[in-house]
């Protein structure tokens, strides 16, 4: 029986294939747990429909992430702390700090798309990468000083 994959199926194939498979496991398995549709002209002409759909709107979004990305290299964000003895910070600048900062700048980024491994607890200059979409990064220069 041919079937249109919905998703990634290890030993069959990836999401968007026609294949052939075994009656029993395409009518048992496959299209009840809804990873493939019957490959029916109907249902071929749907999902290239649907297809098309998606990769125009995933088109546009990566287009307008770019163009944002190309606005975020080059702002140069400055993040005021207090310190105490020895230069060391009283809390550390976190990504909600720097997604706050970059708001005030009319940029809004979500806090989660800031890629930080650990909170900034020292002064200084940093170069942080924030992952807009799947394939799309711009980096930003964060400057750590004192109040």
């Amino acid at each position: 029986m041919k079937v249109i994959l919905l998703r990634d199926i290890n030993t069959v194939g990836s999401a968007g294939e026609i294949v052939s498979v075994a009656n029993g496991y395409a009518r048992n398995f496959l299209i009840p747990k809804r990873q493939a549709l019957m490959a029916t002209d109907a249902n071929v002409a749907k999902f290239e429909s649907q297809r098309r759909q998606h990769e125009a709107v995933a088109d546009r979004d990566k287009r307008s992430a770019e163009a944002q990305a190309a606005e975020l290299e080059k702002v140069s964000l400055t993040a005021t702390v207090r310190v105490g003895e020895g230069e060391r910070l009283f809390g550390s600048v976190t990504t909600q700090n720097i997604a706050d900062l970059l708001k005030e700048q009319g940029h809004d980024v979500d806090r989660r798309k800031i890629e930080l491994e650990e909170p900034i607890r020292a002064l200084g200059v940093y170069t942080l990468p924030i992952r807009l979409e799947h394939d799309v990064k711009a980096s930003v220069k964060l400057w750590v000083v004192k109040e």
